[in-house]
């Protein structure tokens, strides 16, 4: 375990294991690398595995601005390049999806490729219309029981609750700006459609997207442009798909790093 010092902000992040390609993991928004605890002992067995909190989130120092998936996307290239670490599959969950596309993008020799999933992006341009009040509520209020609650549609039936309380109570560890900064780059930048179609069409590398709506999955082969990449698409599965199906997650992902012989 350690931190990194990048000038602006001081990063925690682990770094475990050994073998190519290099995995770094990314989490979502208000969330952090605990997030990958389903993953991190798996993986760590045949690769060099990294696992960030992203500025602002877990253990990481909070600056007052900087809070963009470009942004985030600028910390973790810095620190992979402090690791000397390249050619890396990069593995994002929601806003995390948007921050290693955004680093795939910016930095493609950092990235061999890419899984996202449920990521924070090519949604409709609506949402940002629709996202407008809850911008507003969270900049003139306690932001924290507005994002609890907007955690709270994605529940289903098969959470466990345990693991529903510790999403919900660790958004009350961040700070407001955080909550606040973060929400609103997100949903003005590469949440929305035409933000995110033409820039995610810049992604050279092959991608492996999960999601729990199977319907955006022909939205995300649209921007593909590796061949071997590819969008799958889990009915009934909630938000966090990779701790709630940990083992036919890791093996997925298992299996398509393999056939991109990376080695």
């Amino acid at each position: 375990m350690a931190f990194a010092d990048l000038g602006e902000v001081q990063m925690f992040f682990t770094d475990e294991g050994a073998g190519d390609p290099p995995l770094v993991f990314v989490h979502g928004y208000s969330c952090d690398s605990h997030d990958w605890s389903w993953q991190l002992p798996h993986f760590a067995q045949k690769h060099r595995v990294v696992a960030v909190d992203l500025r602002g989130h877990g253990r990481s120092s909070a600056p007052p601005g900087g809070y963009s998936p470009e942004q985030l996307a600028s910390d973790v290239a810095a620190l992979l390049e402090s690791l000397d670490l390249a050619r890396v599959v990069a593995v994002g969950h929601s806003l995390g999806g948007a921050v290693v596309s955004a680093l795939a993008v910016e930095y493609p020799a950092l990235v061999a490729g890419l899984v996202c999933v449920d990521p924070a992006y090519l949604l409709p341009d609506e949402t940002g219309v629709n996202a407008a009040p809850m911008i507003a509520a969270l900049n003139e209020m306690d932001p924290v029981p507005l994002v609890q609650q907007l955690f709270g549609a994605f529940a289903s039936p098969a959470q466990d609750p345990g693991l529903r309380m510790w999403q919900l109570r660790r958004v009350a560890g961040v700070p407001a700006h955080v909550l606040r900064q973060a929400f609103e780059s997100g949903v003005s930048g590469l949440t929305l459609m035409s933000n995110s179609e033409p820039y995610l069409a810049r992604r050279s590398c092959p991608v492996l997207t999960f999601y729990a709506d199977p319907a955006r999955v022909a939205v995300e082969e649209a921007v593909f442009v590796d061949e071997r990449s590819r969008a799958i698409g889990w009915e009934g599965a909630n938000h966090w798909l990779h701790q709630e199906r940990p083992a036919e997650f890791n093996a997925l992902v298992d299996a398509w790093i393999g056939s991109l012989e990376l080695h």
